[in-house]
Order: structure tokens, then C-alpha cells, then sequence
């Protein structure tokens, strides 16, 4: 959902070295060491081009709004949330991460009975979720949601609602939420088509880790403008890094994550690191690219041919004065053709994007502000 069409709508640092970077980390298969810290982000990906529906709404043409909403329910359809759910189960069984950020997890609801089609569901993502992460064994808490999106659409037959969700490792981590709300700037409404409300959010708490607590952020804001700097979307996207930054100043440590929807040295890349958050991928995995989007709408590409990077984990004060912590890692997931699942029509990735796992040790009570 992040390769927006609605652009047509509005014209202290972290460790400075690591041993061995570029080997595969190790994923934590038992109970978390009690001097890690780590996270994921993960974009769930709604399931299908949705943007391409809100481009037909936002248009004068009224018959290009059906055709476009068949293709969305056909593309959801097969790229089969249940089963990518599984997916994301393994990844976090692997990886076993404090806490994990996700952007678009979404209720979808759909009849059509009254039409004469025999086309009726109802996908919650989030139980959905945390029903694959129960069967095995684990127990992902809700630390926080917040809705982003909410279309209606075919007189309310069709219904989209996405959130950003924190979830944490209740046996591990006590959480307390901060925050958990909208940006002041969003797109105005009035530049929405119809039955569209938009509103970008991110979500602020405290992960209280062993002996340590941390400041965690996981947001996703605004997508469009094709990395152009001066675009008003990169400029909307920066502001909404702006407030961000503002909220936390002062505080540390904090781990930012997210779909940031840009690339290196945009606007928004040049707010978070002008606050001295510390890129952990540039950090840790010098001279790799590491892009993180995007498979095809469907799913159905048979390698990863990713070409941007957008999706990051930020660190700030996260560097003790004793030393680095060669120990430290990043890892991309989602890029391996073995991590795809059964499709009801072909293997599918589990979302569009990669998704981010980081783990840092650090020195018992760094303490918090």
C-alpha cells in the first residue's frame, strides 16, 4: 500500500562498529538474554493494491470504481492473509523479539450478497495474529493500536479499517504506552475522495527489558512522492518526523522503527538523524545496500527484487560509555524465496515488504529520561 497513488491528490548515537557484520545473525530460539534488547518491524500489507481503488474513487469516472474494487477482493483473495499470518508467526518464533511494530494490520470486510455475488468475508488481521503466534506457544500482547485508515466503499458492502499495532512479549516485558495517536499534519480530508479518512499515527512506550527500559517508537508515516525531496509528500512526511523528534526530546534511549515511506538522505531521513538517531543498518552492515521493498502486488514474484529502502530501525543512546557491543545485529527477513508460504494459487511472501529484526546488548540500567 505504500506505492501511493495519492500523490495525484496533493502535488546518543549507537554502536560505531561490530565484528563480523555481515555474517547471518543468529536468531534467539530460547528465553531472551537478559541484556538484550530487540525488536522488529514488519509492514503486514493489507493484500492487494488498495491504492489503485482510492486513485478510481478519487477520479469522475464512476465506472472505473467497480473494476478497480474486483481486482483488489480477487489480489486479497489469493494473497491470503491466514496463511501469511503463519508466516509472521515463524518469523517471530525465530527471532523472538521484545517488541514488534507493524503497520497495515487491517479489517476487511466484504458482502456483496446484495448485488447478487456470492463474495462474503471478514479478515481481522490482528487475531488472526496472535492466534498463529498462541499455537506456538507464544504470548504477544497489544501494547497499542491506532487507526490510519478507514474506506468505505459500493455503499458500505466494502470496508477497509488499517492500524499501526505494537505488540510485546508479555512473559519478558512490561510495557507502558506513552503515546498512541494521529500526527497533527495529515492530508487535509478535503483532498480525500470520498468515504476515505486518512490519518498517519505513530505510537510511543516504554519497554521495560530486564534491568533496562527503553523508549520505543514505531510509526509509519505518510507515502507518495517517489523520493522527491520538494514534493509536498516528502514534506508532509518530514513535518510528521518533526513532531516525533520533538516529543522526544530529551528522552533516551530510544529505538525508532517503522515503514518510514523514504529513502536514505530524504527530508524525513534528515530529521531523525539531525536528532541524533543512528541508522543501525548503515551502523551495522556498512557498504550493503539493504533495500526492503517491494515484492509485486500479489505476492506471485518468485525472487525478491526489492529496490528501496524504507523501512528502518533507528537507535539513539543506546552506546553505554564502557564500550560498543560487538554482539549487536540486523537482519532483513522476508527476502528469501524459502520464506515464502502456500497461496490458495501459487507460494506467496509474507508481506510486501522485508521487515527488520535488531537486537542490542547493552550494560545492565543504562536508565531511562
Amino acid at each position: 500500500m505504500d506505492r501511493t497513488v495519492i500523490s495525484t491528490l496533493l502535488a546518543g548515537v549507537l554502536l560505531a562498529a561490530c565484528s563480523d557484520a555481515t555474517s547471518p545473525p543468529e536468531f534467539r530460539t530460547t528465553s531472551p538474554d537478559p541484556l538484550a534488547v530487540s525488536v522488529m518491524s514488519r509492514n503486514a500489507y493489507v493484500g492487494a493494491d488498495v491504492d489503485a481503488v482510492i486513485a478510481a474513487l478519487g477520479t469522475e469516472d464512476p465506472t472505473d470504481d467497480f473494476d478497480a474494487l474486483m481486482l483488489a477482493i480477487g489480489t486479497i483473495v489469493n494473497t491470503d492473509f491466514p496463511a501469511r499470518a503463519q508466516a509472521f508467526a515463524d518469523e517471530i518464533v525465530a527471532a523472538r523479539p521484545h517488541v514488534v511494530g507493524i503497520a497495515e494490520i487491517s479489517l476487511i470486510d466484504i458482502d456483496l450478497t446484495p448485488l447478487g455475488m456470492n463474495i462474503d468475508f471478514t479478515l481481522d488481521f490482528l487475531p488472526i495474529l496472535q492466534a498463529a503466534l498462541a499455537q506456538r506457544g507464544l504470548d504477544y500482547a497489544v501494547g497499542a493500536k491506532v487507526k490510519n485508515i478507514d474506506v468505505s466503499v459500493a455503499g458500505g458492502l466494502v470496508q477497509l479499517v488499517d492500524y499501526d499495532v505494537v505488540l510485546y512479549d508479555a512473559e519478558h516485558v512490561q510495557w507502558q504506552t506513552v503515546w498512541a495517536d494521529h500526527f497533527t499534519n495529515n492530508i487535509p480530508p478535503d483532498m480525500l475522495p470520498p468515504g476515505l479518512v486518512l490519518k498517519r499515527s505513530w505510537i510511543w512506550g516504554r519497554a521495560t527489558i530486564g534491568p533496562n527500559t527503553i523508549h520505543i517508537v514505531s510509526t509509519h508515516p505518510e507515502s507518495g512522492g517517489d523520493g522527491i525531496p520538494e514534493h509536498p509528500l516528502s514534506q508532509l512526511r518530514a513535518g510528521q518526523a518533526f513532531e516525533i523528534v520533538a516529543a522526544l526530546e530529551g528522552v533516551s534511549p530510544v529505538v525508532l522503527m517503522g515503514d518510514l515511506n523514504d529513502q536514505p538522505g530524504s527530508p524525513l531521513y534528515q530529521v531523525f538523524s539531525g536528532a541524533a538517531f543512528t541508522d543501525v543498518w548503515t551502523a551495522l552492515r556498512p557498504g550493503e545496500v539493504g533495500n526492503t521493498c517491494c515484492h509485486e502486488y500479489d505476492l506471485s514474484n518468485a525472487t525478491a527484487n526489492f529496490t528501496k529502502r524504507i523501512d528502518y530501525v533507528f537507535a539513539r543512546g543506546m552506546r553505554h560509555p564502557g564500550g560498543d557491543y560487538p554482539k549487536s545485529f540486523i537482519a532483513l527477513v522476508g527476502d528469501d524465496p524459502a520464506d515464502r508460504v502456500t497461496g490458495p494459487a501459487y507460494p506467496i511472501w509474507p508481506s510486501d515488504h522485508g521487515g527488520l529484526v535488531a537486537e542490542f546488548f547493552v550494560p545492565p540500567a543504562i536508565g531511562t529520561r
